[in-house]
């Protein structure tokens, strides 16, 4: 059974849920997706299929937006495999899909082309790299639209120039805490990056998950923006550590550590706002080495399966909001039991 990227901790990984760098591209001789025929959609998913692998070992799963139920398409968004965007109008939508998920190809939703990269824990290069790499491939086939003035050209003009979106996405437990997240929000801003909940724009951070993401596309490489957000993510990790640490010396946290342990390893009924909660603290305390026989593989992959999405998908039918609650906690304390 092929591993997920989401089922795994990486680098930095006691503050650094993931990495993602996604790239918004355009076929040269069709107008945006906002201007397309259903036939012109049509034809563009066609191009973009036939140019991946189809079988072998790293064949990319082919889907047709409109064939998923809604708690599958949902659940891919819970897994930062697609926006939520994505799903609000199906047709005419298609996605490719690594083994490993790792890699996610969106066709047809702002743009004509979103190759995403994703990994655990703190890996810009490692994702850059692979995004950039079927970014090549595609374009020696199917050719992007480019203007050496603007650069990559994108529906919307806030993604002209590199058409790059870099985030990583951050625990960030003992900052919330100590009440700086929107010290930190206003800060960042002045260094072209954003700070959002754990689903991007609009969303709310759950657990003290948040995504930070580089805002500026026109006028600077690719490398420059990696670099810009890394010199960044690197500093909001000592400042992390350094609160935990601090937090450390108080006897609430490992009570408090211990009582969300407690209260996950026995409930029958978990909201999953409780659910989060609780299991930010437990996050931080494996990764604190305060609950030494928690890991953290399956903390991150829990945090993926107890989605209301995921949880529905898993049942193959709808689930109401007990159901979910009952579910949630019968998955929770048979992975942490």
């Amino acid at each position: 059974m092929t591993v997920k990227w989401y089922q795994q901790s990486g680098a930095d990984g006691d503050v650094v849920i993931s990495t993602r760098v996604r790239l918004a591209r355009n076929l040269n001789h069709l107008p945006f997706p906002g201007s397309m025929t259903a036939e012109q959609r049509e034809c563009v998913i066609r191009q973009i299929f036939d140019a991946f692998p189809q079988d072998g070992s790293g064949a990319f799963r082919c889907i047709r937006m409109p064939e998923l139920s809604q708690w599958d398409a949902l659940s891919m968004v819970e897994r930062h495999l697609i926006s939520p965007h994505f799903i609000s109008q199906p047709d005419g939508e298609a996605l490719l899909l690594s083994p490993d998920e790792s890699v996610s190809v969106m066709i047809n939703e702002e743009d004509h082309v979103r190759i995403q990269a994703m990994h655990a824990g703190f890996a810009l290069d490692e994702a850059f790299t692979a995004a950039n790499c079927w970014d090549d491939f595609l374009d020696t086939r199917l050719h992007f639209a480019f203007d050496d003035r603007l650069g990559y050209l994108t529906q919307c003009p806030t993604n002209l120039g590199t058409g790059m979106r870099a985030s990583v996405m951050l625990h960030l437990p003992a900052l919330q805490e100590k009440g700086v997240i929107q010290q930190l929000a206003n800060t960042v801003s002045k260094l072209g990056l954003t700070i959002r909940g754990m689903y991007g724009e609009g969303s709310r951070s759950e657990g003290a998950i948040y995504q930070l993401s580089n805002q500026v596309t026109l006028g600077i490489t690719e490398q420059e923006a990696l670099e810009n957000l890394k010199s960044i993510v690197v500093q909001i990790i000592k400042e992390e550590r350094q609160y935990r640490e601090q937090l450390r010396q108080t006897p609430a946290l490992e009570d408090r550590v211990y009582r969300s342990l407690g209260v996950l390893q026995n409930a029958r009924l978990l909201s999953g706002k409780e659910f989060m909660s609780l299991i930010s603290h437990v996050r931080m305390g494996a990764a604190m080495t305060i609950l030494e026989s928690v890991d953290l593989n399956c903390i991150s992959s829990l945090m993926i399966d107890a989605q209301p999405a995921a949880l529905m998908q898993d049942a193959g039918r709808e689930l109401d909001p007990t159901e979910r609650d009952a579910r949630r906690a019968a998955l929770v304390r048979e992975r942490l039991k």
